[in-house]
C-alpha cells in the first residue's frame, strides 16, 4: 500500500472579511493528511492505508526490517494520516535515527509538529528536509504553510513559489499561494492560483470555496455561486461552503438559495454564528422549510 507524497491536505485557509458577514475557510471533513513516502493513493485507497488491516501489515514489515527507516517512515505516515501523531512520531524519530539524512522523514515530523501547532519545531525540520535536499518541493510547500501560519507572508509566498517552480503540478502550492494574494486583496492573482490548483485538483472543495470568496471580493457573484455550488457538492459537511453559498446568493438576490445554504451550514453546526446571522438577514424562519437547489 501506497502512501500519499504532498503535504498537508488540510488545507488552512485565511480570514476573508467581506461586507455584511466574515467567513472563515477551514478544512473540509473530507480532507486527510497527506505524508510523503513511496506513493500517493486516492479515493478508497486513501482510506484502506489508515485500516487496521493495513496498520497491521507495516508493522510487520517493521518487525522483519528492524533496520531500514523507509519502513518506519511508511508506517509513520499512515499513523499520520489517522491523526495518531504520537506513533507517527516515534516512527519518524526511528527513521531519522537510522538515516540521520532522511529528508523525507524530517518533512513528515515536520507536518505533525505544524499540525499539533509546535510551529518552531516544524520551522526546524523542514529546514533540515531542505538543507539534505535542495530540490525537495514538499518541504519547501510545508515550511511555506508554517510561514503563512506565522503571518511572514513574504518568506512564505518565496517558498510557494520555489515549490512550483520544483513541482508546477503542485495543486497544494498554488492553493496557499492563492490564499497569501487573498490575505492581501489581490483578488485576481488570487483566482488565478486557485484556478490553477483546481484544474490540478478538482475534487477538492477548499480552493472552490476560496476562489468563490474572491470572486465575491471583485463582485462577480454569479461566478461565485457556481463555485461554492461545486464545493458543497464536493463537500456536503463543510460548514464554511454552505455558509459561503448563502452569502453568493445572497448577494444574487436569491433568498431563497440563501436561506436554503444558511440552514444546510446551520444544519451542520448550530452554533456558527455567520450561518445564523446570514439565514436570519435574509428573512430566515426556524422549521420553515427552503430549498437549497
Amino acid at each position: 500500500m501506497r502512501v500519499a507524497q504532498q503535504h498537508s491536505h488540510r488545507l488552512r485557509p485565511a480570514l476573508i472579511a467581506l461586507p455584511l458577514i466574515a467567513v472563515t475557510l477551514g478544512g473540509c471533513s473530507t480532507a486527510a493528511l497527506n505524508f510523503a513516502a513511496a506513493g500517493a493513493p486516492e479515493g478508497e485507497d486513501a482510506v484502506y492505508a489508515t485500516s487496521p488491516a493495513n496498520i497491521a501489515s507495516l508493522t510487520d514489515v517493521v518487525r522483519r526490517n528492524p533496520g531500514d527507516p523507509q519502513a518506519f517512515n511508511m508506517r509513520g505516515s499512515v499513523f499520520g494520516q489517522a491523526g495518531r501523531y504520537d506513533e507517527a512520531l516515534a516512527d519518524f524519530n526511528k527513521a531519522i535515527s537510522i538515516d540521520p539524512h532522511y529528508a523525507q522523514a524530517f518533512a513528515n515530523r515536520g507536518l505533525v509538529y505544524r499540525e499539533t501547532d509546535k510551529l518552531g519545531l516544524a520551522l526546524a525540520d523542514y529546514n533540515k528536509a531542505i538543507a539534505i535536499d535542495h530540490n525537495y518541493a514538499v518541504a519547501y510547500l510545508g515550511r511555506g504553510m508554517v510561514y503563512r501560519q506565522e503571518h511572514k507572508l513574504f518568506a512564505a509566498l518565496q517558498d510557494f513559489d520555489k515549490a512550483i517552480a520544483l513541482r508546477p503540478d503542485n495543486a497544494q502550492a498554488y492553493y496557499n499561494r492563492g490564499l497569501l494574494y487573498q490575505a492581501k486583496h489581490q483578488h485576481r492573482y488570487a483566482i488565478d492560483n486557485f484556478t490553477t490548483a483546481i484544474g490540478l485538483s478538482t475534487q477538492q472543495a477548499e480552493p472552490y470555496v476560496a476562489r468563490g470568496l474572491s470572486y465575491m471580493a471583485v463582485k462577480n457573484y454569479k461566478n461565485a455561486a457556481s463555485d461554492l455550488d461545486q464545493a458543497v457538492g464536493i463537500a456536503p459537511q463543510s460548514v464554511q461552503a454552505w455558509t459561503s453559498r448563502g452569502l453568493a446568493y445572497e448577494r444574487l438576490g436569491d433568498k431563497e438559495k440563501a436561506a436554503g445554504s444558511y440552514a444546510r451550514a446551520m444544519n451542520i453546526d448550530q452554533s456558527y454564528r455567520p450561518a445564523r446571522a446570514g439565514f436570519f438577514r435574509v428573512g430566515g424562519r426556524l422549521g420553515q422549510a427552503y430549498q437549497a437547489f
